[in-house]
């Protein structure tokens, strides 16, 4: 599991317009919220992405940038972003790499069933690139107002 004050693993994938995003984007320019989620049009991962969309020009009045990933494909994520109007980009983790860098592809359990599924993580990386903070496990109703309320907190300096 990463934690607070590690450097973020270092990225590069697709967004939902097959364009390369990369952590070095962002460095130097803008925090990044990095927040990971199950799937595509289900219905926690609405609830979040939305109210990361409702809030969006807040985080971006912060020098704040979103990026959502799951390991939906770029079509899945332009069809998400189209049908919600969503103000967010999405991440492409189609081979999970990202996920597996980040400790979010986890074993659960659900229904008496094992299986491998992305746990619902959230990482606030300053602009140096360094992870100021670390949610695992979160829950997506009012997640994106407690993430702004850390980024508000950040340090002037980050």
């Amino acid at each position: 599991m990463l934690e607070k004050h590690q450097i973020a693993p270092m990225f590069e994938v697709l967004n939902q317009n097959n364009q390369n995003v990369s952590l070095t984007d962002y460095t130097g320019e803008k925090n990044l919220v990095l927040y990971f989620y199950p799937k595509d049009d289900t219905p926690g991962c609405t609830i979040e992405a939305n109210q990361f969309t409702q809030l969006e020009a807040e985080f971006s009045a912060l020098d704040t940038v979103i990026l959502g990933v799951s390991k939906d494909t770029c079509a899945s994520h332009a069809d998400f972003i189209a049908k919600y109007e969503l103000k967010i980009q999405l991440l492409a983790d189609t081979s999970g790499e990202l996920c597996e860098r980040y400790g979010v592809w986890r074993e659960r359990e659900k229904e008496g069933v094992i299986s491998m599924a992305i746990m619902r993580s959230t990482f606030l990386i300053d602009k140096q690139g360094i992870i100021a903070d670390v949610m695992y496990g979160v829950s997506p109703e009012g997640h994106a107002q407690e993430v702004l309320e850390k980024i508000k907190n950040l340090p002037k300096t980050a």
